[in-house]
Protein backbone atom coordinates (compact mmCIF):
# COMPACT_ATOMS: atom_id res chain seq x y z
CA UNK A 1 0.00 0.00 0.00
CA UNK A 2 1.90 3.36 -0.95
CA UNK A 3 2.30 6.05 1.95
CA UNK A 4 0.55 9.22 1.47
CA UNK A 5 2.34 12.47 2.04
CA UNK A 6 0.45 15.85 2.37
CA UNK A 7 2.26 18.85 1.74
CA UNK A 8 1.68 22.75 1.87
CA UNK A 9 1.84 24.76 -0.96
CA UNK A 10 1.70 28.51 -2.18
CA UNK A 11 0.25 29.32 -4.92
CA UNK A 12 1.05 32.79 -6.15
CA UNK A 13 -0.92 34.45 -8.88
CA UNK A 14 0.98 35.82 -11.62
CA UNK A 15 0.85 39.76 -12.93
CA UNK A 16 -0.05 38.55 -16.86
CA UNK A 17 -2.26 34.96 -15.07
CA UNK A 18 -1.77 32.14 -14.39
CA UNK A 19 0.02 30.91 -11.06
CA UNK A 20 3.16 29.53 -9.64
CA UNK A 21 3.18 27.24 -6.92
CA UNK A 22 6.03 26.18 -4.29
CA UNK A 23 6.40 23.71 -1.90
CA UNK A 24 8.04 25.38 1.61
CA UNK A 25 8.95 21.21 2.38
CA UNK A 26 10.75 20.23 -1.34
CA UNK A 27 12.33 23.36 -2.91
CA UNK A 28 12.71 22.07 -5.42
CA UNK A 29 9.32 21.82 -6.38
CA UNK A 30 8.85 25.01 -8.79
CA UNK A 31 5.89 24.68 -10.86
CA UNK A 32 3.22 26.75 -12.48
CA UNK A 33 -0.35 26.37 -14.53
CA UNK A 34 -3.07 28.87 -16.76
CA UNK A 35 -5.53 28.26 -13.84
CA UNK A 36 -5.27 27.54 -9.92
CA UNK A 37 -6.48 24.08 -10.87
CA UNK A 38 -3.92 23.22 -13.03
CA UNK A 39 -1.50 24.47 -11.14
CA UNK A 40 -2.19 22.20 -8.31
CA UNK A 41 -2.53 19.42 -10.63
CA UNK A 42 1.01 20.31 -12.09
CA UNK A 43 2.28 20.78 -8.38
CA UNK A 44 0.71 17.00 -7.34
CA UNK A 45 2.75 15.40 -10.04
CA UNK A 46 5.91 17.59 -9.56
CA UNK A 47 5.73 16.33 -5.63
CA UNK A 48 5.13 12.72 -6.53
CA UNK A 49 8.29 12.83 -9.04
CA UNK A 50 10.20 14.24 -6.04
CA UNK A 51 9.22 12.17 -3.48
CA UNK A 52 9.75 8.98 -6.20
CA UNK A 53 13.38 10.32 -6.69
CA UNK A 54 14.00 11.14 -3.21
CA UNK A 55 12.89 7.24 -2.34
CA UNK A 56 14.93 5.69 -4.90
CA UNK A 57 18.12 7.43 -3.97
CA UNK A 58 17.79 6.76 -0.53
CA UNK A 59 17.17 10.35 0.53
CA UNK A 60 15.20 11.85 3.13
CA UNK A 61 11.34 12.69 2.48
CA UNK A 62 11.03 15.82 5.08
CA UNK A 63 7.79 16.55 6.57
CA UNK A 64 5.36 19.31 5.73
CA UNK A 65 6.91 22.77 6.25
CA UNK A 66 3.98 25.08 6.88
CA UNK A 67 4.68 28.65 5.66
CA UNK A 68 4.48 31.61 7.30
CA UNK A 69 3.59 34.59 5.57
CA UNK A 70 4.54 38.69 7.04
CA UNK A 71 4.61 41.56 5.39
CA UNK A 72 7.65 43.88 5.32
CA UNK A 73 7.76 47.43 4.73
CA UNK A 74 10.71 49.07 3.12
CA UNK A 75 11.84 52.78 2.07
CA UNK A 76 13.52 52.69 -1.10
Amino acid sequence: MPITYSFSVILEPQPDGGYTVLVPALPEVVTEGDTERQALLNAEEAIRAVVDYRRAHGLTIPPDAIPEIRSVTVAA
